[in-house]
């Protein structure tokens, strides 16, 4: 039998709704909410904010940080749900390291759309030339195990509601034997 699913990444390219959605998700299921944007370092902020994509190397300390925040909170038997781009494979895989039976959101928009709303925010660090630069390196997480694709021009409402349905169901005991 598996673990109930503890922790719930909800994932996409900035301004897809990420911590909106995390944050309401997280009080509807009453866990613990964490922002990953929190995490970077200021030579990361800097670089974002300067309109320099981060590499690989960049954010390496940053998910190994998230990777350790989620274990301990797991670990204290809370249940953990974290906003992060996660844009590739290889990020979500040192997540799972951390948390085996990790689950995640993924939130879907175009380049359009996601362009439109980082434009409208006023007080996040990442400007609106970096959304290409985003979906260059997003790499979509279809055929990977516990994952929920979204359209994240749903309203907030319907996103919350499917993504509880979808933890409800996916962590009932048996619901993945």
């Amino acid at each position: 039998m598996q673990e109930p699913m503890r922790a719930i990444v909800v994932m996409g390219v900035s301004g897809c709704g990420k911590s909106s959605v995390a944050s309401a998700l997280a009080q509807h299921i009453g866990a613990r909410m964490i922002e990953g944007d929190a995490y970077h370092p200021p030579q990361n902020v800097q670089k974002m904010q300067a309109g320099i994509p981060l590499t690989d190397a960049d954010r390496q300390g940053w998910l190994e940080q998230l990777a350790a925040e989620l274990a301990r909170t797991v670990a204290a038997h809370e249940l953990a749900v974290l906003a992060c781009s996660a844009l590739k494979r290889r990020y979500r895989d040192l997540l799972r390291t951390a948390v085996p039976e990790l689950g995640f959101v993924f939130l879907q928009l175009s380049p359009a759309a996601a362009t439109e709303r980082v434009k409208h925010r006023s007080s996040h660090f990442m400007p609106a030339t970096l959304v290409e630069s985003q979906f260059r390196d997003l790499e979509p997480p279809t055929d990977e195990p516990l994952v929920l694709t979204v359209d994240a021009c749903e309203p907030l409402h319907v996103v919350v509601e499917r993504a509880q349905a979808w933890w409800r169901t996916t962590s009932a005991p048996g619901a993945r034997t």
